[in-house]
């Protein structure tokens, strides 16, 4: 009788270790996997991060770009009124 119990525990703990290998590889599976979509979402944010930082870059250009010429457009109308000041006085001269 007591070799019997030993039997039945043995095939017992064989069955529970078949279930333990089995399970394993699953739940190794599942880790990897979130593992990989951790990966993905961490590329995907770094990924917008470096867009944003970009768009940013571009925007400080253009407004820099948009400032240089309207300072360019001011000299512009400054240089035609002396322009004008000057024919003005040539005409006075005359």
């Amino acid at each position: 009788m007591d070799n019997g119990y030993v039997i039945l525990g043995i095939v017992g703990l064989l069955f529970l270790s078949m279930y333990g290998y089995a399970y394993a590889s699953v739940a190794m599976e599942k880790a990897r996997e979130k593992r990989a979509i951790k990966a993905e979402i961490k590329k995907e944010e770094l990924r917008l991060e470096k867009m944003a930082i970009n768009q940013k870059a571009r925007e400080e250009k253009l407004n820099q770009l948009n400032k240089r010429s309207e300072e360019i457009k001011r000299e512009l109308e400054n240089l035609e009124g002396f322009k004008k000041e000057v024919e003005v006085k040539k005409l006075k001269i005359s």
